[in-house]
Order: structure tokens, then C-alpha cells, then sequence
């Protein structure tokens, strides 16, 4: 796969045009039928306003916007974060945070369809405060339940394989393992259970919570996996508009390297340049 190495007037580092060259474009990312071409979604909670969101939305060119049920009016009626979403543009991706059963899960994302907002929902049941860890039980019985009630379910989960499968085969369109709790910054830190649910799934796996740095967004693409959602490292930054658009370029980078391939490790030295003849 060739890359671009042109420099262009105004943009000396050649930053808006990192990827694959002309006709060589990255696999694009499809889930339930529905083609993307960026691998990054992007939450909406804790966004200064709707007008640096819609800012964000722009530079960090995502496709598939997430917000919560329960903090909008559907049907219009007070300014809400909705106002800041093109529904033209961007795929509204409804989730359930702030459910704590399956029941409460079930109920919001049937709200959200009644109100117009469609049929794909990012499923999460959270009932421990303190961490925001998901329930296996309460989800799997959410998403048994939702998909068969027609709706597009992208279930937030730990990082469990066998309960990833499980939700595979009830029907889900993706699952979306943790790598660290929502808000905490920490990156990756359920490396090898994701691999194994990488290696394992059928359907897009798509990293959620933690991811608090650009490298960490690589980091999950060089992994394997289709796509990532970040939401606080971006919303709380000093510049939600600049960090956006880190982490567009971090997705690209980090699924251009997993495309290309990854060196594997080595456990002794191998030189770049050879070490024998040049004394001679």
C-alpha cells in the first residue's frame, strides 16, 4: 500500500492528508449493512456547548454520533444537544446510558425510537455508580430482547469473550468491550482479553471507555480492532476542535498499521544495517 509523501502549499507536515494514496483508500468499516469510511465515533456528553460539538463533529470527521436517551427532549420541544447534530450528516446512535436493568434499557431504547431518533441503539446497563462497569446478565437479556424488537444493537460490554459470542449470536451488530472504565484515562488496559475477542468475532468490535490519549485510540487500531469510541478525552480537552482532530489522525495511523502489518516482537536484536563488511 503506497502513502502519500507530497508536500502541499499551507500544509507543510501534510497532516489533513495522512493515509493511503489515490486508489489505495483503507478497508472501510461496515456494520449492519451500512458502510463507513471513518473508524471513529465520537460521544457527546460533557461538550462545552453544541456549538464547539459541532466543530468537533467537523474536524474529527466522524460518521456515527452517540448520545444519551435520557438527556434530550425527542420531541423538540427545549435545545438540546440534538440541535447540534446534522441527521443528514452524522448516524445518531441512541444509548441507554443510566440504566441499571435490562427492563430500564429496553424502555429507553424504545423511547428513543418512538421519538424518531431510529433503530440503532448503543445498548449499556450500568448499575455500580461508582465504576460504570456493565452488567453481563442484564445485557445479554436487553439485547435478546431488542433484537428481536428489530433494533440495531451495539451492546457496551467488559471485556469478555465468551459473553462477546454470546451476544454475537443473539443478533448484535457489534460488540463494544471496555478498555478501561468510562472516564478513568487509562488506556488499554484489557489488552489481551480484547485480542481474544478480536481473534473470535464475526462482527465489528469496537473499543469503548478509557481511551484518554490519541495513542491509546492507535493503540486499539493496531490491535485489530474495526473502530473506536471516545468521548471525555476529547469533550474536556483545552481544545475539543484541535483533539478531535488528533484522534482522527491517531484512528487513521493506527488502522493504516494494522493494514500494513505489525512487526511482532522479538526477543534479541536484529540490526537495520549490517554489521559485518563496513571494516574491511
Amino acid at each position: 500500500m503506497g502513502l502519500r509523501t507530497s508536500v502541499e502549499p499551507g500544509d507543510p507536515l501534510n497532516l489533513n492528508r495522512l493515509g493511503p494514496a489515490e486508489g489505495e483508500k483503507m478497508k472501510p468499516l461496515i456494520i449492519a449493512g451500512k458502510t463507513f469510511t471513518s473508524r471513529l465515533l465520537l460521544g457527546t456528553g460533557k461538550f462545552p456547548s453544541n456549538e464547539i460539538l459541532k466543530l468537533t463533529l467537523l474536524s474529527a470527521e466522524v460518521e456515527i454520533v452517540t448520545v444519551a436517551v435520557r438527556r434530550v427532549d425527542l420531541d423538540g420541544k427545549i435545545e438540546n444537544v440534538l440541535n447540534a447534530i446534522d441527521r443528514s450528516k452524522y448516524l445518531l446512535l441512541p444509548n441507554t446510558s443510566g440504566a441499571r436493568t435490562a427492563e430500564e434499557a429496553i424502555r429507553l431504547a424504545r423511547l428513543a425510537r418512538e421519538g424518531g431518533a431510529g433503530n440503532w441503539i448503543k445498548l449499556e446497563v450500568t448499575p455500580d455508580p461508582n465504576y460504570l462497569l456493565p452488567d453481563p446478565i442484564e445485557t445479554l437479556k436487553a439485547a435478546e430482547v431488542l433484537v428481536k424488537e428489530g433494533f440495531v444493537v451495539l451492546p457496551y460490554i467488559n471485556a469478555d469473550p465468551i459473553l462477546a459470542k454470546r451476544l454475537e449470536d443473539a443478533g448484535t451488530a457489534t460488540v463494544m468491550p471496555l478498555g478501561s472504565p468510562i472516564g478513568s484515562h487509562q488506556g488499554i488496559r484489557t489488552k489481551e482479553a480484547i485480542g481474544i475477542i478480536i481473534e473470535q468475532a464475526n462482527i465489528p468490535v469496537v473499543v469503548d471507555a478509557g481511551i484518554g490519549a490519541p495513542s491509546h485510540a492507535a493503540e486499539a487500531m493496531e490491535m485489530g480492532a474495526d473502530a473506536v469510541l471516545v468521548n471525555t478525552a476529547i469533550a474536556i480537552a483545552s481544545d475539543p476542535v484541535k483533539m478531535g482532530e488528533a484522534f482522527k489522525l491517531a484512528v487513521r495511523a493506527g488502522r493504516t498499521a494494522y493494514e500494513l502489518g505489525v512487526g511482532a516482537p522479538q526477543k534479541t536484536a536484529s540490526a537495520s544495517s549490517p554489521l559485518t563488511g563496513f571494516l574491511r
